[in-house]
């Protein structure tokens, strides 16, 4: 089997509650296409609560991490975790932060793309800065548009706002590309000069 070309690689984007209420849907498009990277599939929509939740890995390792990450957290900056869960224990507080993040990305529409180029996978990732918008450098599209921190969410009951989803890895982009698109038709075209 012929290998496919890293020009061809895809994945998949969607701008977030937040990133939509703040007029940035035209932003972030221009700065995937500034970069040479294409989006070929587009659409804004308005997502159920089932359909986020399945977007969401419900396996109970990855729940955990989230009660591991909230955990660090409050170490870090002194909070105490049993004021907010009423426990400290990872599994019992990921099922929290999950939650938080459905109830985020059901709060307003949002915008679903697919995005190739070379290398889209690393190259949309490196725009959007890291997840957690603090750590993001200005000039990436969380350093620009967001100063969300978990310690802030966390003492609101709520999931950080960070602007954009951007898939990790190939695979993972493979899979959320088959689950929020399905059968649509994903654009081939050439840019100017390509």
């Amino acid at each position: 089997m012929a290998k496919r070309s890293p020009k061809e690689e895809k994945t998949y984007v969607m701008v977030k509650p937040d990133g939509v209420k703040k007029g940035l849907i035209g932003e972030i498009i221009k700065r995937f296409e500034q970069r040479d990277l294409k989006i070929v599939a587009l659409e804004m929509f308005q997502p159920t609560a089932e359909q986020i939740d399945n977007h969401y890995p419900k396996d109970p390792a990855w729940i955990t991490r989230l009660g591991e990450k909230t955990l660090k957290t409050y170490e870090k900056y002194g909070y105490d975790p049993l004021e907010d869960f009423g426990t400290d224990k990872p599994e019992e507080i990921g099922p929290h932060v999950r939650k938080w993040v459905i109830d985020y990305m059901t709060s307003a529409p949002l915008v679903r793309m697919v995005v190739e180029g070379i290398h889209a996978v690393d190259m949309v990732r490196k725009i959007a800065g890291p997840t957690m918008p603090y750590q993001a450098d200005m000039g990436t599209i969380r350093g620009d548009f967001s100063n969300d921190s978990p310690a802030l969410a966390n003492a609101e009951k709520r999931a950080v706002a960070n602007i954009v989803h951007a898939s990790e890895t190939p695979e993972e982009a493979a899979h959320e590309i088959e689950y929020w698109f399905g059968k649509s038709v994903i654009h081939s075209y050439k840019r100017h000069g390509e």
